[in-house]
């Protein structure tokens, strides 16, 4: 089932208080996007349990922001700048958030429908914590650090690492639906 509500677009879009995080914005070898690329920008929606849209996210050219249901736009915003920072390989865009002095990364795959699957690696439950966690340490060196109520599960990859972490299923997430 597809569910893309506020709270869940909301903690896909920041962060939750568990996170696999980057030292740098990923991949490490790219350039930063200028802007927003014509591709991507749009509103989409999701779908929640009921069948019925959720609130809208619109991506323009300088960032991203939000409209609920009722046409009301102040959900929230984020604008690229040196704590945002977008790159783009293959047909990925990789969307990047500086929480401090970690880096939190959500990647988005564009399906030639114009709809986008926004994904990250989600270790919010336990269980599925401790299995991704184990499953990435056979793989790269995990610094756990903690911040306040906040941790963060930081590796380090290179640009062939990360491509075969989304390749092999470590990203998940919920399609989002373009309406315009």
């Amino acid at each position: 089932m597809r569910i893309a509500g506020l709270a869940l677009v909301w903690t896909l879009l920041l962060y939750s208080c568990k996170e696999v995080s980057f030292p740098v914005p990923q991949p490490a070898d790219l350039p930063e996007l200028k802007e927003v690329p014509v591709r991507l920008r749009g509103e989409y929606v999701g779908i929640n349990e009921k069948g019925n849209d959720t609130d809208t996210l619109i991506i323009e050219s300088w960032g991203y922001h939000f409209r609920d249901t009722q046409d009301n736009d102040w959900l929230g915003r984020g604008t690229l700048s040196d704590s945002l920072v977008i790159k783009q390989f293959e047909n990925y865009y990789f969307v990047n958030f500086r929480s401090g002095d970690q880096w939190v990364l959500r990647v988005i795959r564009q399906k030639p429908s114009g709809s986008i699957d926004f994904l990250s690696i989600q270790v919010g439950d336990d269980s599925k914590r401790k299995d991704i966690l184990k499953k990435l340490a056979k793989r790269f060196a995990i610094k756990e650090i903690e911040r306040k109520d906040e941790t963060y599960y930081q590796i380090n990859p290179t640009r062939q690492q990360l491509m075969q972490l989304i390749k092999d299923g470590y990203f998940t997430g919920d399609e989002l639906q373009k309406v315009k």
